[in-house]
């Protein structure tokens, strides 16, 4: 497959006109569509589908609403396992040179809050990409996937964790999700062993989260 800086894999498809990016292993399933517009997921395990098959990934299942709506959008779900803000940052660039983006879903956090890395440093990294994708695809409309963590690190870092995301979208006008695992957070049936990563009945209802938020943009 072909690759990216540092030996990143490229996006590919994920349906008709999609693109499962770097993260998961994938074939390729076709051709990608000339000057499409994409709905852009960038973020972590998360959006990478650990644990599920491609097609049962929350990134996967819009891109289905938007084949079924016939909507003029290629869903590209760039995802990575284990990434941080920090990674996220490195490889943004990289990642908006490939397609135009239309609407571009930022999920990342989660790893630092779990790693207890220092919220300044997270806060600056999301901002630095919240920025690229201003300068570099203007005309994209930014959704930003709040997270939250057990109190592991302390209630106190995990309070403060959970308001980062609704600064960051006050502060630049985003578009929020407030909490990406709504309803699938902390509930053993809808995660896999791990209590992190859902199932692909939890993914169904991660989709029908964000649908709820990246369709009237559409």
């Amino acid at each position: 497959m072909p690759a990216g800086p540092g030996g990143r894999r490229l996006p590919v498809r994920l349906g008709p006109g999609h693109y499962q990016g770097p993260g998961r292993a994938g074939r390729r399933r076709g051709a990608r569509a000339q000057g499409q517009a994409a709905i852009l997921f960038f973020g972590d395990s998360i959006t990478a589908g650990l644990g599920v098959e491609p097609d049962q990934a929350y990134p996967a299942l819009i891109g289905q609403r938007v084949d079924s709506l016939h909507l003029p959008y290629a869903v590209v779900n760039a995802g990575l396992s284990g990434e941080t803000s920090a990674g996220g940052r490195s490889r943004i660039n990289w990642v908006l040179s490939r397609q135009p983006v239309g609407v571009f879903v930022l999920e990342l956090g989660g790893n630092d809050g779990l790693r207890g890395l220092p919220l300044t440093d997270t806060r600056r990294n999301l901002q630095a990409i919240i920025d690229t994708v201003r300068q570099k695809a203007p005309q994209a409309k930014i959704v930003l996937a709040g997270m939250q963590i057990p109190p592991n690190m302390g209630p106190a870092y995990a309070t403060d964790f959970k308001k980062l995301y609704g600064e960051l979208a006050a502060k630049n006008k985003l578009t929020l999700i407030p909490f990406l695992l709504e309803n699938v957070g902390g509930i053993a049936k809808l995660n896999q062993r791990d209590g992190i990563h859902p199932t692909p009945e939890g993914h169904k209802l991660v989709a029908r989260t964000v649908w709820r938020t990246v369709q009237p943009l559409l």
